[in-house]
C-alpha cells in the first residue's frame, strides 16, 4: 500500500519520532550517568555495563528483528519494539540497583531492535518516488541530529530535574509515536510467508554480532588478547588468562563464519533463512553497506573525545557542551530539507559524495581549531558543516542501499545496513578510542617533560588522566606546581583529540573513496503512483 497526502506525513512523523525517541535515549544516558553513579552508589563497572548492556543487545538483534518485520509485519514488529522501548524506559527509571537498571537497559536494546529496522523498512514499502527520498532524507537527518541534540537534552534533564527524566522522556514520546502509527501507518509484509523458521540462522547471527560487538566495546578495558582487568558481571569474576573480549571475538567470528555456510546451503536448498545473501549480488546493496561500514568508522568519532575535551580541558559544563554539539544538529536538520531536492538534480550518489565530503572537512576543521583556548563559537562553523555532511550522506546512503532491494526483504535489508553502521561505529570507538589514549600517553608525558616536570610525576599524571579519560585535570591545580601539570595535561589532551579527528577524517574519506563502486543510478526513479510488488 503506497500513502499518499496528509497520511503519508503522519506516518513519517510517527516513525521519525520513534527513531529520534532510540537515538535520543543511547546519547541521554552518557550525560546522566555521572549522577545515576552518585544517587544509587554504582561502581565504575556497573556504570559501563549500562551503557554496554543496551549497546550489546541493540547491535545483536537488528537483522532478526529485520526478518522478523519482514515475515510477521513491519507496523506490528515496530509497535511492539515500541511498547518494550518504553515499559523498559519506565524499569529503568524505577530501578534501585546496578542489575535493575542493567536488565532494563538491555530491555531497551531488545525494543530499540525492534523498532529501528522496521521504520525503515515501512518508510521503503509505502514511499515512492521522491516522496521516498525527502522520507529518507528526514529519516537520516533525524539520527544525526538526535546524536547531536542528545548530550543537550540529557545535560538539561539531569540538571534541572533528576535523571531518571532522561527516561521518563521517553513515555509521552512513544505514548504519541503508538497512537500515530496506529492512525497513519498501514500494516506491509512479505506477499507470500515463507513456511518454517531458521533456528539455526537466528541463533547464529544473534551470537555472532554479540560476540564481535562485545570484543570491540570491551577489547580496551579488559585487554586485546590478555586479560588486563578482571571482568564482572552478577558476582561472577574472570580475572588472568585471555581476554573475554579476545574470547568473545573469536566465537563471534567463528558464529559468523557459520552463519554463511549455513545460510547459503539453506538458500540452495530453497529453505527459509533469516538473511537472504543473495541482496549482495546487488551492487548498491553490497557496494552500500560497504560504504556505511567505513564511514561508520569515523562518522560519529569525533564525537565521542569532544565532549570529554570540552568538559575537562575547556571547563565546559555538560550543558554547555550540549549547546556547542547543537550546531551539529542545526546542521543536520538543515540538509534533510535540501537533500531530497538536490538528490533529484544531481542524482543520490553524487549528494552522497558532498555530503561525505563535508563531513570531511568539518572533522579537518574541527581538528584545526582544537586549542586549550577554543572557544564554542570557534568550532561552531565547524560543527555545522559536519552536521550537514552527516544529513546528507545518511539519508542518500540509505536510499541508494535499499534502491534495488525488492521490497519484500526490506526489513532485513534495512537491518543489514544498520548493523554495518553499528559494527562500524563499534569498530571505529575502538580504534577511536585506543588513538586517544596512545595519544595521551605521548602527548601528555612529552609536554609535562619539557614543562621540567620529573619523569616519575609525569608518568603518574599521564596515567590518571589516560585512567580518567582526562576528568583528573582540574583536580590538578591542588597538587604540587598543579599550574604546570594542569597547562601540560591540558595540552597534551588538546594534541590528543587532533589525533583522533585526523584518524576519524581519514575513515570518512575512505568511505568517500569507496563510494567510487557505487552505480551512478544506484536509486530508482519511481512515479508517485507505482504501487511495489509485495506491499499490500
Amino acid at each position: 500500500m503506497v500513502l499518499t497526502g496528509k497520511r503519508r506525513w503522519g506516518a513519517l512523523i510517527a516513525l521519525a519520532l520513534g527513531v529520534a525517541m532510540i537515538i535520543l535515549d543511547a546519547t541521554v544516558v552518557n550525560v546522566a550517568i555521572p549522577t545515576m553513579v552518585k544517587d544509587l552508589d554504582l561502581t565504575t563497572n556497573d556504570a559501563e555495563w549500562i551503557t554496554a548492556a543496551y549497546s550489546l543487545v541493540f547491535a545483536s538483534l537488528l537483522i532478526v528483528a529485520g526478518r522478523l518485520a519482514d515475515r510477521l509485519g513491519r507496523r506490528l514488529i515496530f509497535v511492539i519494539g515500541a511498547i518494550i522501548f518504553v515499559s523498559a524506559s519506565v524499569l529503568v527509571a524505577l530501578s534501585g540497583n546496578a542489575v535493575e537498571i542493567i536488565g532494563a537497559r538491555a530491555l531497551q536494546g531488545l525494543g530499540g531492535a525492534l523498532m529501528l529496522p522496521a521504520s525503515l523498512s515501512i518508510i521503503n514499502a509505502v514511499f515512492v518516488g521522491k516522496a521516498r527520498a525527502a522520507a529518507f532524507a528526514v529519516w537520516g537527518a533525524t539520527i544525526g541530529g538526535m546524536a547531536a541534540l542528545g548530550p543537550l537534552v540529557g545535560g538539561w534533564l539531569t540538571t534541572y530535574a533528576s535523571w531518571h527524566w532522561a527516561f521518563l522522556i521517553n513515555v509521552p514520546i512513544g505514548i504519541i509515536v503508538l497512537i500515530g502509527v496506529f492512525v497513519f501507518v498501514p500494516e506491509t509484509k512479505e506477499a507470500v510467508r515463507e513456511a518454517g523458521t531458521d533456528i539455526g540462522g537466528i541463533v547464529l547471527s544473534t551470537l555472532g554480532l554479540l560476540g564481535v560487538v562485545f570484543a570491540l566495546i570491551e577489547g580496551q578495558r579488559y585487554g586485546w588478547i590478555t586479560s588486563t582487568a578482571p571482568f564482572s558481571l552478577f558476582g561472577m569474576t574472570w580475572d588472568g588468562g585471555l581476554s573475554p573480549a579476545f574470547v568473545s571475538g573469536v566465537i563471534g567470528v567463528v558464529c559468523l563464519v557459520l552463519l554463511l555456510v549455513v545460510e547459503s546451503r539453506r538458500l540452495r536448498a530453497g529453505k527459509v533463512v533469516v538473511f537472504d545473501l543473495h541482496l549482495f549480488r546487488i551492487r548498491s546493496f553490497g557496494a552500500g553497506n560497504a560504504v556505511a561500514l567505513i564511514v561508520s568508522l569515523g562518522e560519529f568519532g569525533l564525537l565521542f573525545a569532544l565532549p570529554l575535551f570540552l568538559q575537562s580541558v575547556i571547563g565546559y559544563s555538560a550543558l554547555e557542551t550540549g549547546v556547542i554539539l547543537l550546531a551539529l544538529a542545526i546542521g543536520s536538520f538543515v540538509a534533510s530539507g535540501a537533500g531530497a531536492a538536490l538528490a533529484q538534480r544531481v542524482g543520490p550518489v553524487r549528494v552522497l559524495q558532498i555530503g561525505m565530503a563535508c563531513e570531511a572537512v568539518g572533522i579537518l576543521g574541527l581538528g584545526v581549531m582544537i586549542s586549550t583556548s577554543v572557544t564554542g563559537w570557534a568550532l561552531a562553523p565547524w560543527l555545522f558543516l559536519y552536521g550537514m555532511g552527516v544529513g546528507f550522506a545518511t539519508a542518500q546512503l540509505t536510499g541508494v542501499i535499499l534502491s534495488e532491494t525488492p521490497v519484500e526483504k526490506s526489513g532485513q535489508a534495512s537491518a543489514m545496513q544498520s548493523t554495518a553502521r553499528q559494527v562500524g561505529a563499534a569498530i571505529g570507538t575502538a580504534i577511536l578510542g585506543t588513538t586517544l589514549l596512545v595519544g595521551l600517553g605521548i602527548n601528555v608525558t612529552n609536554q609535562l617533560e619539557d614543562r621540567n616536570v620529573a619523569p616519575p610525576v609525569a608518568e603518574q599524571v599521564t596515567t590518571a588522566v589516560q585512567q580518567s579519560a582526562g576528568t583528573v585535570i582540574p583536580t590538578l591545580s591542588q597538587q604540587p606546581n598543579g599550574e604546570v601539570l594542569v597547562e601540560g595535561a591540558s595540552v597534551g589532551y588538546a594534541e590528543s583529540t587532533k589525533w583522533v579527528a585526523w584518524v576519524a577524517a581519514a575513515f570518512v574519506i575512505l568511505g568517500l573513496l569507496t563510494t567510487l563502486l557505487l552505480p551512478r543510478n544506484a536509486a530508482r526513479v519511481e512515479s508517485e503512483g507505482y504501487a511495489p510488488p509485495g506491499s499490500e
